[in-house]
Formats: structure tokens, C-alpha cells, sequence
């Protein structure tokens, strides 16, 4: 029998009728619901991500010269490669030997290994990859992780 909870439940979002109260991101994953250690939601991911990207972008215009973004003229297309590969240098780096990068620190963020604390530089390899091509950043599962945490069985949780 259709109800009124069901009619109205697309405003609540999609996981407003299968969620239970003992159900939250991270849980399968053995993290807790909310503060340090637990699974980091994407509004505070996106904001490091955009610290991390205009980072990129100053040093890809000290070191190449490639204009700021909404400056005239405009980057190339090349050019904008330039500072997707200085981000991706500056993941790689960052993240295989500390565990997190500017913008995650400014966020209290880390990303750890599920096998057991820090990322391994293999793990940090394949998660600067599928960053880097995007499309598995914005593909997620119930716990949150994209597909650039899952393929290298990372995760990125709050420190704070």
C-alpha cells in the first residue's frame, strides 16, 4: 500500500526510507558516526579539494607561467593539463608520505589505509590516478568513498 511517506520521501533524498537509525557512513567500514576517525562528508572533501586546486594553480603559474584561472587570457587546454599534473604530483607526494594534503589539513581531513593506517605509496599512486581522471571521484558508494578510495581500499576520514 502506497502512504504519504512514500509519496513525499523523493524531498527527504534517495536513502530517506532505507536508512535505519543504526545505519551511517562508515559503519561497514568499522568507523564511527561522527568525530575523529570518522568518514568525512563531501561538502568538507569538495572545500579541500578547492584549496588544494587553486594551490595547483599558483604554482603551475610560478613555475610554467599559466594564467590564473578567470584571468585574461585564459588558460589553453594545455596549460589547464599543466595544472591537473601539479595537482596530481602535489596528491601523490603529499598523501604517500603524510596521508593528507594542504587542503585536507586545513579541513582536518587524512586519508588511511583500510588495512591499516597510512597509505602506502602504491595505494597513493592508484588513488592520484583515478583523481586525476575525475569521473571515479564522483561515483560513490553508502560509506562515501569514491571509486579512487575504493579501487586502492583508502579512505578519508576526520582528524577533528
Amino acid at each position: 500500500m502506497v502512504d504519504r511517506r512514500d509519496f513525499s520521501s523523493w524531498l527527504e533524498g534517495p536513502r530517506a526510507r532505507t536508512n535505519t537509525d543504526g545505519q551511517w557512513r562508515g559503519r561497514d567500514l568499522g568507523l564511527p558516526p561522527s568525530g575523529p576517525g570518522s568518514v568525512a562528508g563531501f561538502g568538507i572533501r569538495l572545500v579541500g579539494v578547492v584549496v588544494d586546486w587553486a594551490i595547483a594553480a599558483l604554482i603551475a603559474r610560478g613555475l610554467f607561467a599559466v594564467p590564473l584561472p578567470f584571468s585574461q587570457p585564459s588558460a589553453t587546454g594545455g596549460q589547464n593539463f599543466v595544472v591537473l599534473g601539479v595537482f596530481a604530483v602535489m596528491h601523490l607526494l603529499l598523501v604517500g608520505t603524510v596521508g593528507f594534503t594542504i587542503g585536507h589539513r586545513i579541513m582536518g581531513l587524512q586519508v588511511r589505509s583500510l588495512g591499516g593506517g597510512r597509505v602506502l605509496p602504491l595505494q597513493a599512486l592508484a588513488r592520484t590516478v583515478l583523481l586525476a581522471l575525475f569521473l571515479p571521484a564522483v561515483v560513490w558508494d553508502r560509506d562515501g568513498r569514491g571509486l579512487h578510495d575504493k579501487v586502492p581500499n583508502t579512505v578519508i576520514v576526520r582528524t577533528r
